[in-house]
């Protein structure tokens, strides 16, 4: 095939094909190195969401997205890039494969871990992530339970999680005899328990321990030991984008953290969820 290249018009169109191939790999590759500029000379930010309180929300009647996790994407977007910010609707299913298919700029509220690291970059952690188990303390198939997964890990008992997310690949390792129903959505999770159609829901142990909070009568969290799985919890781009344009997200999130102002953000949407101001779909 080399020598057809070598002749006449055809070696032409093939050094026409070959720079184009080069015209593009150069293109893409300064974008990534230029990340931040390219998203400022378009004007906006597409932020990839996928609903879990309290990292994001969202108004089923406005769809006005919430959650400290969208707050820091408009922040971001607004007062460092100086850009709009668009929300595009995701699921927890499609994060990643949209982010690698340019849908969204950044994904938002993804924990960190090496298998995903293969695939994207991640930014700093804005928080930490651990999982707890959430039941009915009435519940008699739990009675004398402690903080083991074996406790829970039985026949006739049921883990209610959401679809898709880091809590069912971690709850999903580790059970062997219980079964595990997995839903699309925290409310659903919720409900589940509160219905006493799941008997544990797997969550992350600051929504777990709101939520307990608000329902002390019945409510318990419990924390496993071992951890399940302890995180941190990230924005996501690209791989292939600079280090210089990766530390200034990171720059970001870190002096917001230690000021603590993702603490108060955090706060602020745990509250709103509990109160049932935020709509998840």
């Amino acid at each position: 095939m080399v020598s057809v290249c070598l002749s006449g018009m055809k070696k032409i169109t093939c050094h026409i094909a070959i720079g184009a191939a080069l015209l593009t790999s150069a293109c893409m590759a300064q974008a990534a190195d230029n990340y931040w500029q390219t998203i400022q000379q378009k004007g906006v930010l597409r932020c990839g969401a996928a609903v879990a309180a309290p990292y994001v929300m969202r108004d089923p009647k406005s769809g006005e997205y919430s959650g400290y996790f969208a707050e820091l994407c408009r922040d971001f977007g607004q007062n460092v890039l100086k850009v709009k910010v668009q929300f595009v609707d995701a699921s927890w299913d499609t994060l990643v494969a949209g982010l690698q298919s340019d849908k969204w700029d950044m994904a938002m509220a993804l924990n960190q871990t090496p298998e995903r690291a293969l695939a994207i970059g991640f930014s700093a952690p804005a928080q930490d992530y651990q999982l707890s188990l959430l039941v009915n303390k009435a519940n008699p198939k739990l009675s004398g339970a402690g903080n083991k997964i074996a406790d829970y890990d039985k026949e006739g008992v049921t883990f209610a999680v959401m679809s898709g997310t880091a809590q069912d690949k971690a709850i999903s390792g580790v059970v062997k005899k219980a079964k595990i129903m997995r839903l699309p959505g925290n409310d659903e999770t919720r409900l589940a328990l509160m219905a006493r159609r799941a008997d544990v829901l797997v969550d992350a142990s600051d929504t777990n321990h709101l939520f307990a909070v608000a329902n002390p009568d019945w409510a318990k969290e419990v924390l496993p030991s071992p951890a399940l799985t302890k995180q941190g919890v990230s924005f996501a781009l690209p791989r292939a984008v600079s280090e210089a344009d990766m530390n200034v997200l990171n720059i970001y999130l870190t002096q917001r953290r230690a000021t603590g102002d993702i603490d108060a953000l955090v706060n602020k949407a745990s509250l709103q969820a509990n109160a049932g101001k935020a709509g998840a779909q």
